[in-house]
């Protein structure tokens, strides 16, 4: 099958209402400073429609990193599960806007489209509430020869072995792409997650992904090792291509022999570290889908990472790759 994709994320869909609150909000809806709470439906409903004006955009971490691989000029797909409500066309039409082709349509039941309220005080510090509604509902029937095609590479995010199907739809995108010859990403989301599933994630890495994409945590809870030393020891025994965020200490790539080690640039001040990891992801994936060298793609990673920190909100805006290319 003729696919001109090079990258295809399958993920949470969620959308992203971001709004600046006061101190008495937070304490009017029960949540504690800096928390992220999952919700009910109606918990949900309640906040947004105590919220003032809002930011409204697709989200999600694989999410973001196929929007911000979009912006570097990326051609990018998307599998995610919305409902046809307001949130669902505010999703699919914010990353067809990007150039993100939709593989799935909105669906016409089932719970409402997933929503992350970001909640934004004069401090700069986030409270997150996440109603996950619809997104739980992706499922093997979602994931077929037509919608997966055969792009370059797929990238998994770790959180859809929450949902119900899960690990099995995860499975069947991993044997369309061995069949069609596309290499399987799989990003690790964070350390419980990798907790949750250990076992699935590392069955998943020995047979059906090529590419893991974790920080320090992530990678050293799959390892189980206690140490970053301990755990480079431990992927000796791993042929995949390990891509390693270690927030100030920068990142490394290992596969088999090659060692890369891409030291973080700093910033005069950093605003908003939400994202950063996909934003490296998102640098790092561009570099791979276009044949550069891994020590060019983690130098694009980074230097994505370092300008989602200096700003609010996770996206990378178009033109990044640009000032990349003209940098010193």
């Amino acid at each position: 099958m003729n696919d001109r994709t090079q990258l295809l994320g399958i993920s949470n869909a969620i959308v992203d209402i971001l709004a600046h609150v006061d101190d008495g909000f937070l304490e009017a809806i029960g949540a504690p400073p800096g928390s992220m709470t999952l919700i009910d439906r109606e918990q949900a409903k309640e906040i947004y429609s105590r919220m003032g004006p809002a930011t409204e955009m697709s989200g999600g971490s694989v999410a973001n990193t196929v929007a911000g691989f979009a912006n570097l000029g990326g051609d990018a797909a998307y599998i995610g599960h919305v409902r046809d409500d307001q949130l669902g066309e505010i999703f699919n039409h914010d990353m067809r806007s990007l150039g993100v082709n939709i593989r799935l349509e909105p669906a016409p039941h089932g719970a409402p489209t997933a929503r992350s309220h970001i909640l934004i005080t004069d401090d700069g510090q986030r409270t997150m509430q996440t109603y996950l509604g619809s997104c739980t509902e992706l499922a093997t029937a979602d994931i077929t020869d037509e919608t997966v095609r055969a792009p370059k590479g797929i990238l998994i995010e770790g959180y859809v072995y929450d949902i119900a199907e899960g690990p099995a739809l995860s499975r069947q995108a991993m044997d369309i792409a061995k069949a069609n010859g596309t290499i399987v990403a799989l990003s690790l989301s964070d350390s419980l997650c990798v907790d949750r599933h250990r076992a699935a994630f590392l069955d998943a890495v020995r047979d059906g992904v090529q590419i893991v994409v974790a920080d320090e945590d992530e990678i050293n809870a799959l390892l189980e090792t206690d140490s970053f030393d301990a755990t480079l020891e431990a992927l000796k025994d791993f042929d995949n291509l390990f891509v390693m965020t270690r927030s100030e200490k920068g990142s490394v790539i290992v596969h088999r022999d090659a060692h890369v080690v891409q030291p973080a640039t700093p910033v005069e001040k950093v605003v908003d570290t939400t994202g950063a990891g996909d934003a490296y992801c998102a640098g790092f994936l561009y570099g791979w889908a276009n044949d550069w060298s891994l020590a060019e793609s983690a130098r694009l990673g980074t230097h994505c990472a370092t300008q989602v920190i200096q700003q609010v909100g996770a996206r990378i805006e178009p033109g990044l790759l640009e000032s990349y290319k003209s940098s010193p």
